[in-house]
């Protein structure tokens, strides 16, 4: 977990993906909609493909942010997710639901704590 400047909304998305290149991710798509939902990012983390959920709060008094990914959201990410796969003719590999927490620093003004959370919630069998 890093200290970062990151502004709300499409923004703190922007950032999340830069971060995770940072961090050996390779971006493919951002924001991808279907009639099943949104994944805010898409990205190989080497063999992998990660679906990840960008979370922001301001703060952690009602939970962190990764506590928002609730099974509505998770199972409208799945949903995308296959999609996404099928649209793009992708078989035959791993792939993880990974979720990027930004919260605000209260003791520094203008920064925010990062951090990236692998296999953030499990789908089971596919």
């Amino acid at each position: 977990m890093g200290f970062v400047s990151v502004i709300r909304g499409n923004a703190s998305e922007k950032f999340a993906a830069s971060y995770l290149k940072k961090y050996g991710y390779t971006v493919v798509a951002q924001n991808f909609h279907s009639k099943f939902g949104e994944i805010d990012i898409i990205a190989y983390d080497g063999d992998v493909l990660a679906f990840v959920e960008v979370k922001f709060r301001a703060n952690t008094d009602f939970g962190q942010p990764s506590s928002y990914v609730d099974q509505r959201k998770q199972n409208k990410i799945l949903k995308t997710a296959l999609h996404y796969m099928y649209r793009e003719k992708i078989s035959d590999i791993n792939i993880r639901f990974d979720v990027v927490e930004l919260i605000k620093d209260r003791c520094r003004a203008g920064k925010y704590q990062a951090s990236i959370l692998k296999n953030a919630f499990d789908i089971g069998e596919i």
